[in-house]
């Protein structure tokens, strides 16, 4: 069979049998179309024909082009993945990418926000939500369990309002692999969230926070209205006129522009202003929220398996990157304050 036509049935299994999201199954793609690309002007169409020589040689071009070792990494797990499936399928006798290696990536270490700095965030957020404008209650119930139950923001914008349990103070999130777990958060997380149900939505029809447990009755979700939201800056957020909202998505439990769910990008954009006037380096996205929730738990003694838990983490030695950072920030203070150092 063709390789591009092997490809896809793959991309298919992956999706429909492995339950892996869309932003996954794209980077598979990314990686399987460039190597079938490389394939084809190497004279290499049928998938039977793919063998470890070629594989390698895919994978050295592009060193030599200069990607960097975390891509490189990926492509051959990729690689990898097709040709094992490929071989469960009988394509192969053997699989060529068995013996395939590539440079373990780099490990970075993540961007981590100070406790003093994610308290002042808060309550500059709480202190534009003290008036009662729905975009500024909104953006402080997302950044306030952002970083509560450390989310991933895709994990974020599929909340419905069922997922959120405001009497265990406990949210039910599907993460990668459609894999679900119930994650904590605390007291403030839960007034940011009342306070956004009661008012945020819509000053006139609201959300009563006792209906988020089970999600809000039938009759009351034609009548949401939300903000036509802008995206916000460090000054005040302007309110614009409320938008009826007539879509499916209101059981979502964050709404955007014209009552659709909030996308990734648009909290992508309001925490990137956010932490824009905060020094420090590495991506100033929702994921550092995430990097600063996990890492000021085992600043606080979190055991390292409840934090692997909590992160929704497969492998303990994913969340073992945040005892890493933890520890650089212990020399850090070391360095500054002990006589001896």
């Amino acid at each position: 069979m063709h390789v591009s036509d092997d490809i896809d049935e793959f991309l298919r299994y992956l999706s429909a049998e492995r339950g892996y999201s869309a932003h996954t199954v794209r980077a598979y793609r990314t990686d399987l179309n460039q190597l079938a690309g490389f394939a084809g002007d190497r004279g290499v169409t049928a998938s039977a024909e793919l063998s470890l020589e070629l594989l390698r040689e895919w994978l050295w071009v592009a060193t030599q082009a200069g990607l960097a070792r975390a891509t490189l990494a990926r492509r051959s797990a990729s690689a990898r993945s097709f040709t094992a499936w490929l071989a469960r399928s009988d394509d192969f006798v053997t699989d060529p990418a068995a013996r395939l290696r590539s440079p373990k990536p780099g490990r970075t270490l993540p961007r981590v926000i100070a406790q003093t700095q994610m308290s002042e965030l808060l309550e500059l957020l709480a202190a534009r939500a003290a008036g009662g404008e729905a975009l500024a209650l909104r953006d402080l119930a997302i950044v306030e369990l952002l970083y509560a139950a450390a989310l991933r923001v895709s994990e974020l914008v599929g909340l419905d309002l069922a997922d959120v349990d405001l009497e265990r103070l406990t949210v039910r999130v599907t993460g990668k692999g459609a894999k679900e777990r119930v994650v904590p958060f605390g007291v403030p997380a839960k007034r940011a969230l009342v306070d956004y149900l009661r008012q945020g939505r819509d000053l006139g029809a609201a959300v009563s926070p006792d209906a988020v447990k089970t999600g809000p009755a039938p009759a009351a979700r034609s009548n949401f209205a939300v903000p036509n939201l802008a995206v916000p800056n460090l000054g005040a957020p302007a309110l614009a006129a409320p938008v009826t909202n007539a879509s499916n998505d209101t059981t979502a439990l964050f709404l955007g522009r014209r009552g659709r769910r909030l996308g990734v990008r648009g909290v992508y954009r309001l925490v990137a202003a956010l932490l824009a006037a905060v020094p420090g380096t590495g991506p100033a996205g929702p994921h550092a929220l995430r990097h600063t929730a996990a890492t000021h738990l085992l600043d606080g003694g979190a055991d390292l398996r409840a934090v692997q838990e909590l992160l929704g983490h497969v492998s303990l030695g994913t969340t073992q990157i945040y005892t890493h950072v933890s520890a650089e920030r212990l020399k850090t203070s070391y360095g500054l304050a002990h006589p001896r150092a």
